[in-house]
Parts: C-alpha cells; structure tokens; sequence
C-alpha cells in the first residue's frame, strides 16, 4: 500500500460524519488539499467549510474537483454510503485507491503510539479527556474523537505526532483494523446487532481487539467484562487495580481519591455530572499514569476537563428550567442520563425528547428502551431516524410507543416538535438521540431564553 500521506489531495465521501471529519481536519493540517461529499448540510460541515475544506451537497460527477486524479488523490469512504452513490462508483471506475475511514485510521495508528478507547458507551468522553490530559501534558499527541470536545470546539486536538488518542470503533469491526499500544475496554454491551447477529459475537469481537494489544503493552477493562487477554481493572462502583474512594459531590463537581497499584492519588476534581463519568475518568487517568504523566498534571487536567458537546451539556434559564440536551441512543446510556437528572433534580418534572436511531436497533432492543423510557415523566417520541438503513416492516415509533408503561406520551414529527414542547409543563427538558435531534437545540435555546420569569 502507497504511504497515506503522501498523496497531494484527500476526498471525503460522507466527510460530515464525526470520525469522517477529525481524518479530514488531519489531512488539512498536514498542509494537504482536502475536499468532501455529504448528502446533508450541517453545523459540522458549515465548521468544515470555514476551514478551507469545499464540500459537495450533490451526487454529482460533474462538480468534482478537476485537479484530482487517481495518481494523486486517497479517497476515504465511510461503510454507511448508499452502494449507488455515483460520486464513489465513478472513483471505482476510474482506478483511484478507496480505503474505509477505519483502514485510514489504521495506518496512522501503525506508525505511532496508539491508545485507543473501546467500548459500546464511554468511548468518547474518555477519549476526548485522554486527549485533553494528553495536550495538557504537552505530549505530542493527536486525538482523532467522535464528538466535539467542548474544551477546544472540535473533535481533532493536535500537539504532535508520536501519540495517537483513537475511539476504537465497535461498528463493522473497524476497531480490528488498529494498531493499540494502549488500551481501555469501557463497555461490551449489545449493540449493532444487524453487524454481529448476537452478543457472543460482539464478545468475540472485543477480545480480538485486546489480543491486539503487545505483550509490553496496556490494557485495562472495566471490571466484570468477559475480556480474556491479559488487564487490569477499573471501576467507580467497586474496589479493583484502579478505582475511586471517598467520591462526593461538592458544588456540582465530583470529588474522589484514585487508588492505583502502587499509589493513593488524593483530591481529583471532575466538573461534569454523572458518576459513571468518574469511571470515564478513572480509564483515562490509568492510561495518563501510565504514560508516565505526573499526578499534578492530571489533577489539574482534569479540574478544566469542560466534557463533550451533546454528552449531558446542561442549560439554566432565569426561570430556572432546565435544558439537557444528550447523544445517548441506547438504553444503557438512556438509564444513566435519566438517572443522573433524577440524582441532581429529584422532585423536577421531566419531559423527554426521544428520537429512536436505526430501525435495527429499535427493533432489537425495544423493551429495554421502553424500560428505560418509563422513567421518564412526559415523553414525546420523534420518528425513526433510519440513517444507513431501509425501513423495518411494523417497526415505528407508534410500535414502540405502545410498549412504554407512561400516560403521558404522545409521537411528533421533527418538524412539529418544538411547537409541542411549548405546551408541555416541565422543569427539565431533555432531549436525546443520535440522529438530526441535535437541530432543536438551537431552537430550544433561543426559546427558553425568551420566556420571562
């Protein structure tokens, strides 16, 4: 294989995606010339473009670029593009090199110092921290994230070279395309079951990950997962090789000591809600030691860790309502966002947005979401969004609806929604998916900012 950089242009095929994007800011720095497609316009696309970057909005052949050619231009694609986009199929035909996003990712891994964050939930807070801790340390490092770090507004942190922070992916085994060094395994829970089929397999598929990890290297898992290779453990709940002791909540901030093998780490400060973001913390802080960061340095680093955009970013109005916007998506992440705002607001009334992602997964999990759903005090529940996929017959959200235990709830379009919210009495807005949800947000803000109190 041609060495990925150097080639004199890089076209993106579905650029607006999160992983997509962080390849392509790569490319851009390294002074390259970089162009995309996406089929939809986005506030991550507007960023893109701000940066130099042109992005095509129409499938079509005729505006392509007229300075690439395949003796010059990588195309890097994305598994979840239609298989009759033309754009692609005209780089098939013409002979130009297509590589996934994971294969890219891949080779830049080969040729650094890979830490990578695995995991079906917690992989990118604890990789955007890693990252963050990493840059805070000055180590010459690169994080490529799969959300917007709110300390630097993007999901790429360059200071170097030498150290790769990845998300190790899960979705079509990309992760298995890695070269780790260092590793954390967060979660193995179901997910992407139209890929593995069945838990066994996703097992299976974890414990392939962490056989790539060198016997010189490092691995730690949180304790209880089913992964054969050789670890250590962390955990918030319970003792393990790292964990937390005397967690408080003072002004808002999460408080703990950090045991580790071989040292007691006192006074850790975390500024972001939820206690299963203090084991977050605990996997970052295990690999920071690791790589020889002094305790202070991460106190500090994690004192200013500000979190990920759309993981829990929290809204206080002058009438005290609250908005909490959310990527969670799945019933785990589901049940620790609601149960987080039920820990810091208990007697509030709750409205919940949801906007299911994938009939697949609607299909696959739709008690555990109606479960996770109940808690809720109101809910309204958007459309299917179907991102890479055809619709499920009998799958809906009417479906779905149906096997959640709450009076108070009721389906609405995308479109509608916001006029709905306005007739709603709450004290807590939450709104939560990983499709287009994220386009209310706007909306919402500007709405709540001017109701009087």
């Amino acid at each position: 294989m041609t060495d990925i950089h150097t080639y004199k242009n890089y076209y993106f095929i579905g650029i607006g995606g999160i992983g997509m994007s962080a390849l392509a800011r790569y490319f851009k720095f390294s002074n390259s010339n970089v162009y995309g497609y996406d089929k939809t316009s986005t506030k991550l696309t507007h960023s893109l473009e701000n940066e130099n970057i042109p992005i095509l909005y129409e499938d079509s052949i005729s505006l392509l670029p007229k300075d690439i050619s395949a003796g010059n231009t990588l195309i890097i694609y994305t598994p979840a593009i239609p298989k009759d986009l033309k754009i692609k199929n005209y780089f098939i035909e013409k002979n130009f090199t297509l590589l996934k996003r994971s294969q890219v990712l891949g080779e830049i891994t080969r040729s650094t110092l890979c830490l990578a964050i695995a995991g079906t939930h917690g992989k990118t807070t604890t990789s955007t921290l890693l990252g963050h801790i990493c840059k805070y340390a000055n180590l010459p490092s690169t994080a490529f994230l799969g959300g917007i770090s709110a300390n630097y507004n993007s999901n790429f942190i360059y200071n170097g070279a030498e150290i790769s922070i990845v998300e190790a992916d899960e979705f079509d085994r990309s992760f298995l395309a890695l070269s780790p060094n260092m590793a954390t395994i967060t979660s193995t829970d179901s997910d992407h079951l139209d890929i593995y089929g069945n838990k066994e397999n996703i097992i299976d598929s974890y414990n392939k990950f962490a056989a790539l990890i060198p016997e010189d290297g490092f691995l730690v898992v949180k304790k209880g997962l089913p992964i054969r290779a050789k670890h250590l453990t962390y955990s918030a709940q319970e003792k393990a090789d790292y964990y937390a002791e005397n967690i408080q909540i003072v002004n808002g901030s999460f408080k703990f000591d950090l045991i580790t093998p071989k040292q007691t780490i006192k006074d850790f400060k975390l500024p972001i809600p939820g206690k299963h973001n203090v084991e977050n913390a605990i996997a970052a802080l295990a690999i920071g030691l690791k790589l020889g960061i002094e305790p202070d340095i991460l106190r500090k680093a994690l004192a200013e860790f500000k979190g990920v955009l759309r993981r829990f970013n929290q809204h206080i109005f002058e009438n005290d309502t609250i908005y909490i916007d959310d990527y969670a998506h799945h019933p785990t992440e589901i049940n620790a966002v609601i149960d987080t705002i039920r820990n810091m607001y208990p007697s509030k009334k709750l409205l919940t947005v949801f906007q299911p992602h994938l009939y697949s997964r609607t299909k696959d999990f739709a008690e555990d979401f109606a479960n996770s759903l109940s808690k809720t005090d109101q809910l309204i529940l958007l459309d299917i969004y179907p991102a890479r996929e055809i619709p499920i017959e009998g799958v809906t959200s009417e479906w779905l609806a149906e096997k959640i235990e709450l009076d108070n709830k009721e389906i609405s379009s995308i479109d509608n929604v916001l006029n709905t919210i306005k007739t709603k009495d709450f004290d807590v807005l939450l709104t939560i998916g990983a499709g287009n949800i994220d386009t209310l947000h706007d909306p919402i803000i500007n709405w709540l900012n001017e109701i009087k109190i």
